[in-house]
């Protein structure tokens, strides 16, 4: 029996804290094994990865580090956690997978989109059978997140940046519109959340 891997992207302040907990609830309710993982973490070696990621003292990072780094985290993930786990059939719901390096990496630091998929091929070697996206403008999601309090490395980045971020995660779901499902976050919460669960009960639908 073979799992299946669901995850979740979108860039700061869309909101996915609180979605992760409501489609963790949501898969539980289907009485199959669930496991939630992050990125970058979820390992031991993957946590430690990303204190060194998203300090802000470390603003001199280049983007090749940064990018390197959390593929790094995302090898030992997929090793010891989400390929055991899809083996013996389980659901993995991952906050942020491969695609936030095209977004972020790419779009936002500017790296080719090949070289990022070099490694996704030789790092991780999976890809995600449902892609779910919180969509919300760049200005809304940023007043959002920056009023929760200090800013980690990364949320500290001009508006610029996130644009590009945006941008890169909407030109992946035109190029894979059947893995991916496009929400929109700046809808009231209620709303928001109907749609993930519409979305989400449609893929099991589509493959029990």
């Amino acid at each position: 029996m073979t799992g299946r891997l669901i995850t979740l992207e979108g860039g700061e302040g869309a909101g996915k804290s609180t979605a992760m907990a409501f489609l963790a609830g949501r898969i539980a309710a289907r009485g199959v094994e669930l496991l939630q993982v992050r990125e970058p973490g979820g390992t031991e070696a993957g946590e430690a990865i990303r204190r060194v990621v998203l300090n802000p003292g470390h603003a001199g990072l280049c983007a090749e580090t940064e990018l390197l780094l959390m593929f790094a985290a995302r090898a030992q993930l997929v090793r010891e956690v989400i390929g055991p786990a899809l083996a013996r059939g389980a659901v993995v719901l991952s906050d942020r997978f491969t695609d936030a390096s095209f977004a972020y990496q790419g779009g936002g630091r500017g790296i080719d989109a090949g070289r990022i998929a070099e490694l996704e091929r030789w790092a991780c070697g999976i890809r995600p059978d449902l892609t779910l996206l919180l969509d919300l403008p760049v200005d809304q999601g940023l007043a959002r997140a920056r009023g929760r309090g200090p800013t980690d490395r990364i949320e500290a980045e001009r508006t610029e940046f996130f644009e590009r971020v945006r941008a890169a995660y909407r030109q992946r779901t035109a190029q894979e519109p059947a893995r991916w499902r496009v929400i929109d976050a700046s809808r009231p919460l209620d709303e928001v959340l109907v749609a993930l669960g519409t979305a989400l009960d449609a893929h099991f639908e589509a493959r029990p």
